[in-house]
């Protein structure tokens, strides 16, 4: 192993460092994204239950929020029921960008060594090119076997540094696969706590007014039959001239 990193020369130093961090975040990111610290099937019905609840203690809350990623979530949602639906979203909506950025805590490192780990070990190579190309201006071809063993240990750190990027990119995209399934878990239920709060708070209005009894409406009173008009006197005949009747 010491033979393979000094044949490596100067850039296997870099090479060897990136690795103890590439291996340290996988195991890292292992141990976080746990189904059971993320998205747990005990909080996700906890947190239903507590949405039917019309009176929510705090240390219930509390108490959600601090068993999972998901709870955070879920427990920012059942603060905000009492208010309007949108703005309900929107609060469990930053919530939910905070717990992506935790899920996705150390990802861009791994992308960062992913990218440099190859053109460390290409660095690597050109640089024992230019010493093997040194020691034949220096001392000529006197022999090929020495020459081509040069070449050969200055492509060592190109080798290692693809096996480094090879192996990061497999786990990165791993857990990239991953933190996408959680996200995806964790946005049908936040909508499903929505309107299962929102359920909950158009059906107690509409208890409340049925146990009301209706007001009892007095009926008008029978109105009293119209009085017949009186029929008109028939008119007197006109008297004749001269004053006797006909």
């Amino acid at each position: 192993m010491f033979e393979l990193v000094k044949s490596g020369g100067i850039m296997m130093f870099p090479l060897i460092l990136s690795s103890i961090i590439a291996l340290a975040i996988i195991i890292e990111r292992f141990l976080s994204l746990r189904v059971n610290k993320v998205v747990p099937a005990s909080d996700i019905e906890r947190a239903r239950k507590l949405a039917g609840i019309n009176k929510l203690a705090d240390a219930q809350v509390d108490e959600l929020r601090n068993g999972s990623l998901l709870g955070r979530v879920l427990a920012t949602g059942l603060e905000s029921r009492e208010l309007p639906r949108h703005i309900m979203k929107e609060n469990v909506e930053e919530a939910g960008r905070h717990v992506v950025q935790e899920l996705e805590r150390y990802l861009p490192a791994l992308g960062t060594i992913i990218t440099i780990a190859p053109m460390m070990g290409l660095l690597g190579t050109v640089l024992g090119m230019i010493g093997v190309f040194s020691a034949i201006n220096t001392a000529g071809v006197g022999n090929p076997q020495q020459m081509a063993g040069g070449i050969s240990e200055a492509l060592v750190t190109t080798v290692v540094g693809l096996l480094i990027a090879i192996t990061t990119l497999v786990f990165e995209r791993y857990f990239k696969a991953k933190v996408d399934g959680y996200v995806a878990i964790m946005e049908r239920e936040a909508l499903r706590l929505i309107e299962i709060a929102n359920s909950s708070r158009k059906t107690l209005p509409a208890a409340s007014s049925a146990s009301v009894p209706a007001p009892a409406v007095a009926r008008p009173a029978a109105s009293a039959p119209a009085a017949s008009p009186a029929r008109p006197a028939p008119a007197q005949a006109p008297l004749p001239r001269g004053g006797k009747p006909a």
